[in-house]
């Protein structure tokens, strides 16, 4: 009986922190609906670069980037809900920008230019929702179930990507583009009333809390390991249709897609790899994983081997996040863990922010072939820090 009741409770938890991330699959979807039309979208209807491409989807992240910290704050200070609220009206927002850009097509300074205004707004949503829906999970279910959440809320984001990506072409193939501005409209507002319907939680405020900055610091050595590991999953989810495009092979969203698949897989079967292993020899191992995919997308000479490769590549990336994110948080009292959550998020924004125009200079400058050897060496870069991090950790103790 005792069992049972374990098991019941183990359920009881799963259900409350998956009613919190379906904010994140919410905004991530909205996000993925645009994610491989945008930069064909750009390329080959508007006629610019494939590095104009990349830094007009990398713009989204510069704003998230400077919005993570202000949505760690407002959770700190008032709860999550408020967050949540602003980041689902931005992806509404966001919705309606690009419906703009869809009409303003045939004027197409114009039309990147409201793509550049889009970018920027849907970077607002998605920082203000990173890191609220996890963290009202957390207040909900309590600090002993922080790395079910956090793996809970990434499997929101990629697997809200993974579905996202397909719809929005198929969409945009059957309908224009125009469809997918009017549908993350109508999700944006869909998600703004759910969370409007759900009680409001706040952390305990009487604890003295640190300044962001002192936080920021003591996160970002993890945040910079998963910085160099996100480059894996920024040069898929942002190249990954020209590449195929350039190697006149079908199937890139397949690619995507499969990517997220095994994310996901990762995320439910090895998430207890955390609690036993510890995060950063978790960390370690995945970032291994990943530099092997990237290592097999670029050697790959048919599409099925380079499905292999973004398959693999998405198994590493699975745990990087909730492996070093546990450790980040263990330095700084609860009172400021909105705050670790957000800096610590920074660094995903800055890797994917950087990605658009760092693999398109390499794409230009070295042959679009070499995009995925960079990606794979700057992984193997973070897996060296991660190790540095270890070794120092066991040397203070």
């Amino acid at each position: 009986m005792k069992g049972a009741a374990v098991e019941v409770d183990a359920s009881k938890v799963r259900l409350s922190i998956l009613g919190f991330v379906a904010f994140t699959f919410i905004g991530y979807f909205t996000i993925g609906l645009a994610l491989a039309v945008l930069p064909v979208f750009i390329h080959q209807q508007l006629g610019y670069s494939a590095m104009v491409a990349g830094i007009v989807i990398s713009l989204q992240y510069i704003t998230t980037f400077f919005f993570r910290g202000y949505s760690g704050s407002i959770v700190d200070k008032k709860g999550p809900k408020p967050a949540v609220l602003l980041g689902m009206s931005g992806f509404a927002l966001s919705g309606a920008l690009l419906f703009v850009s869809y009409l303003l097509r045939d004027q197409h300074a114009l039309s990147l230019a409201a793509l550049v205004c889009t970018r920027l707004v849907t970077g607002f949503g998605e920082g203000l929702i990173g890191a609220s829906p996890v963290n009202w999970a957390m207040l909900a279910t309590g600090d002993e179930h922080t790395a079910k959440a956090i793996s809970f809320n990434g499997i929101a984001s990629y697997s809200a990507l993974a579905i996202g990506a397909p719809c929005g072409v198929i969409m945009q193939r059957s309908l224009g583009l125009g469809s997918l501005g009017i549908t993350i409209i109508a999700v944006g507002l869909l998600g703004l009333l759910y969370a409007n319907s759900r009680t409001a939680l706040k952390g305990d405020t009487n604890m003295e809390r640190q300044p962001f900055l002192k936080v920021l610091k003591k996160v970002t050595p993890y945040g910079i390991c998963l910085a160099l590991g996100g480059l894996g999953f920024g040069s898929i989810s942002t190249f990954i249709t020209l590449y195929y495009s350039y190697l006149n092979w079908q199937g890139a969203v397949l690619s995507l897609s499969i990517f997220s698949i095994l994310f996901i897989i990762g995320r439910l079967i090895f998430e207890s790899f955390i609690t036993t292993y510890g995060g950063l020899q978790t960390s370690m191992a995945c970032l291994v994983v990943e530099a092997l995919g990237l290592f097999i997308l670029w050697q790959a000479n048919t599409p099925y081997i380079a499905f292999a490769g973004a398959g693999i590549t998405g198994l590493g990336f699975s745990l990087v996040f909730p492996a070093l994110g546990v450790e980040a948080v263990k330095l700084v009292p609860a009172s400021n863990r909105g705050a670790a959550l957000g800096g610590y998020g920074l660094f995903i924004d800055l890797s994917l922010c950087i990605t658009g125009p760092l693999i398109g200079f390499v794409a230009g400058s070295f042959g679009m072939s070499y995009i995925y050897a960079f990606s794979a060496a700057m992984v193997l870069i973070g897996f060296l820090l991660a190790l540095a991090i270890r070794l120092r950790s066991k040397n203070r103790s």
